[in-house]
């Protein structure tokens, strides 16, 4: 358990009501490149979850975030922690976007928005002068027992991986 992590909420979508620290987190089961399911409940007393929502597949900055993860994949899983990412795109571009970049964490497909929307990542622009739902990069510290410990909205990509890798060691050394 995670009690003594400091947590930081940023809202940069304005007024939406945003999970907090303490909460359980919202369940899900999405598919995965290969389409295998994979559920929060899969790691329920057995492993941390860090779990990042961003807005598109080979994207500057979502490949940055996601190659970093990838590096660090081997220092998450020796403090028993899984890192799962998260988007709107099928299976098919994660698979593509996976092999492009060699990359090691399990991307999720939430095709339909609902596990963006469980966790409040979805924001309304406009674009080109229409109207456009995208996913705020954010990311969620879960904990053994389900809970969040930890809540990101608005991240930045660059050394992302990183910081959550500190906070998930500080949390390790708290227990």
């Amino acid at each position: 358990m995670f009690t003594q992590w400091v947590t930081m909420i940023t809202d940069t979508a304005s007024a939406r009501v945003l999970l907090q620290p303490g909460q359980p987190a919202p369940r899900f089961s999405l598919p995965d490149p290969d389409l295998n399911p994979v559920s929060l409940d899969d790691f329920r007393n057995r492993r941390n979850v860090v779990l990042y929502f961003y807005p598109k597949d080979d994207t500057p900055g979502c490949t940055m975030e996601a190659i970093d993860f990838s590096e660090l994949e081997d220092d998450f899983g020796a403090l028993k922690t899984i890192v799962l990412g998260v988007n709107m795109d099928d299976c098919v571009s994660h698979g593509a976007f996976r092999d492009k970049h060699g990359l090691s964490v399990q991307l999720l497909a939430d095709v339909d928005g609902e596990v963006c929307r469980d966790y409040r990542v979805l924001q309304e622009k406009e674009v080109e002068g229409r109207k456009k739902t995208c996913v705020v990069r954010s990311t969620f510290i879960i904990d053994r027992k389900g809970q969040l410990r930890h809540v990101f909205y608005g991240v930045t990509p660059r050394g992302h991986a990183a910081e959550m890798l500190d906070l998930v060691r500080r949390g390790a050394k708290c227990r």
